[in-house]
């Protein structure tokens, strides 16, 4: 399958040459990818808050003794990354670095409180690095005894926000697009054209390729610090952030990532010097032999740099994923960088022969092939769901990237004409050369014995020599071109790549925002965390209770009925009838109560009801903080000896 595209746009006559397109296609890229980075949000985290000990809005009636913190996956976090603050402002916590309070699977992570604590609302703001490197913040309240006014102030914009935010992102790009172009460039010419290394502007290309990864990469290590912490872009030359980035995992990654371009650059300098120039095809042989290797392994390792930090290295199965991703990535290189080389040989070199577009074509249906299978399995990890696919960002961005690959593909398979085109042409092309052989040796003959001539008078005058040097490189420039355009198949295959790449561009920017989004998983999963907590104030109405109880003494036995109003956290209105066997108003010295959350450790809670009536008790301003499976416990005396405790479950939404 070749990377090319049907023939559409003006026809090969028209004056849009080498310039026209390449500015087509840097306006094509900063268009596109400018709409995408204005439409998408700050980038959000893939690791997401999925609990939290006190929850969001909860109401306790004593102090915690700490807070802690659950995270759908593991998280980095700093010695402030969670900090409690008072109705004032001020610290509540201890300032101590979190606690791992990890079990199993479960990430969680926890901060001690100052003790004597007053009532009122208390903040809990947070903010991690998670495992695939991307930052995560947030913010929610509590309150000890009853809610009150709180002049906490947060910060409005979200961790990996604001210029830094974009900054990192125009990088994470470039890194793409920098890598794609010197991995693919470089595998065309060793691949399909290895006449391709002398070639200037193949090698202006990878070479290009090269400094833009190196730039991207220098520039994310410098900007990691502030993108995960202040946001300033003042600390970008802070050499204490940039130590502490160093020893986290993407920094390793971005410090790797470096060395291996320097062992690249010495593969560039070989690839386009002595292999450029060897002739020996048994020499030229073993050296490409080399190069392939080395330079197959130098691209797997770059392409690891992300799978070690980033996506593949946490959630499920990161032993398969990462090396999935290595792969996913090489495939992308080879048939997108490809292309690039692929376009700038047809619009730049006049000697292109079909043949490579061929060996190309190959390349580009086994990378596709490669793309689909590992495509696959990355979706079903980081989406899981239908639903996922389709109501979460993560899911609507990977359908879109999935469309433009379909895209590239039937483009691509529609465009095998022109390849076939340009080979079925090369026979007739040289047939024709061959009959006309005598006409052009006859016509270089006499241009020679008038060139002799003229440079013979030239060189008594260095001026007129100059002259004529400019002269013969316009001539041979102009017949370079006029033979590249006078191919229909050439022409048209043009045009076909310079579509795909275009559509390449739009495919690179919706992936390079699909890394910074929160996968589709991670995004149901905290969902439903929300989900629960935000439908516990609001379940059903007041609940209804009856409690048989015996004393054991004279008139000893009878029934509470208890109602809980309105039966949810927070405040509860509870009336009592207590009634005899015959269900008749019983009075009784006394009556108490109590609540008590087992499995928070809360409780017991007391409150004293107040006779209204004969057998009917109430109490008011009971306060139950947290939803839950709470043991409702009623004391009844009746008498000076005789008393008894029933206690009965009841489920507070």
């Amino acid at each position: 399958m070749t990377a090319t595209a049907p023939p559409f746009g003006p026809s090969p006559s028209a004056p849009r040459r080498p310039l026209t397109a390449a500015g087509l296609l840097t306006a094509l890229l900063g268009a596109v990818f400018g709409l995408l980075l204005a439409v998408a949000s700050p980038a959000s985290a893939h690791a997401a808050l999925t609990g939290s000990d006190p929850q969001d809005g909860a109401v306790v009636a004593t102090a915690p003794k700490e807070v802690t913190l659950t995270f759908s996956e593991q998280v980095a976090l700093g010695k402030d990354s969670i900090r409690v603050l008072d109705p004032s402002g001020k610290r509540a916590d201890t300032e101590a670095a979190p606690r791992d309070l990890h079990s199993g699977s479960t990430v969680k992570y926890g901060v001690a409180l100052r003790g004597s604590l007053p009532d009122g609302t208390y903040t809990v703001a947070w903010q991690a690095v998670s495992a695939d490197s991307h930052p995560v913040s947030g913010a929610f309240t509590f309150s000890i005894g009853a809610p009150s006014e709180t002049t906490v102030a947060l910060p409005d914009n979200e961790a990996g926000g604001g210029l830094v935010g974009t900054l990192y992102d125009i990088a994470r790009y470039a890194a793409y697009a920098g890598f794609i172009v010197l991995a693919g460039g470089a595998a065309f010419v060793l691949a399909c054209w290895q006449r391709g290394a002398g070639a200037r502007p193949l090698q202006r290309l990878v070479v290009r390729g090269w400094m833009t990864l190196t730039a991207a990469t220098l520039a994310m290590l410098l900007l990691r610090s502030s993108y995960t912490g202040s946001g300033k872009l003042g600390d970008v030359l802070d050499l204490n952030g940039l130590k502490a980035v160093l020893d986290t995992k993407p920094g390793a990654a971005l410090v790797s990532r470096l060395l291996l371009l320097g062992a690249s650059a010495l593969f560039v300098a070989v690839l386009f010097g002595t292999y450029a120039k060897r002739e020996d095809p048994r020499e030229k042989k073993d050296l490409t032999f080399g190069l392939a290797i080395g330079g197959a392994v130098i691209a797997a390792g770059i392409a690891g740099t992300w799978a070690l930090a980033e996506h593949a290295s946490t959630g499920i199965q990161p032993g398969i994923a990462m090396p999935v991703d290595v792969l996913h990535l090489l495939a992308v290189a080879a048939w997108l960088g490809g292309l690039v080389a692929l376009l700038t040989a047809l619009y730049r070199t006049p000697d292109l022969t079909s043949a490579a577009v061929r060996r190309f074509s190959t390349i580009a249906f086994v990378s596709v092939l490669v793309l689909v299978a590992t495509g696959v399995y990355q979706s079903w990890r980081q989406v899981g769901t239908w639903s996922a696919l389709t109501d979460t960002g993560y899911g609507q961005l990977l359908l879109v990237k999935v469309g433009l690959v379909a895209v590239l593909v039937g483009i691509a398979s529609v465009s095998r004409r022109w390849t076939g085109r340009l080979a079925a042409g090369t026979g007739t092309d040289e047939a024709e050369s061959d009959a006309s052989g005598t006409e052009e040796a006859d016509a270089v003959a006499a241009e020679a014995v008038i060139s002799d001539r003229t440079e013979a008078e030239a060189s008594e005058d260095p001026a007129r020599a100059a002259q004529l040097a400019r002269q013969r490189a316009a001539v041979a420039t102009a017949e370079k071109k006029r033979i590249r355009d006078a191919d229909p198949g050439r022409s048209g295959l043009r045009r076909s790549v310079l579509a795909e790449v275009g559509v390449t561009v739009a495919l690179l920017a919706v992936t390079t925002i699909l890394t910074s989004t929160e996968p589709g998983r991670t995004q149901e999963e905290a969902a439903r965390s929300s989900s629960a907590a935000a439908a516990g104030p609001v379940e059903s109405g007041p609940v209804t209770l009856a409690l048989p109880f015996d004393t054991g003494g004279e008139n000893g036995k009878g029934t509470v009925r208890m109602d809980i109003d309105p039966g949810h956290t927070g405040a509860n209105v509870i009336h009592l009838w207590i009634e005899d066997p015959g269900k008749k108003p019983m009075d009784v010295p006394e009556v108490k109560l109590s609540f008590t959350l087992k499995s928070k450790d809360i409780g017991p809670l007391p409150a004293v009801p107040v006779r209204l009536t004969e057998g009917h008790w109430t109490a008011t301003g009971l306060q139950l903080p947290i939803a839950g499976d709470w043991e409702v416990a009623v004391t009844v005396r009746t008498s000076d000896i005789d008393q008894t405790t029933v206690d009965k479950n009841v489920k507070i939404g």
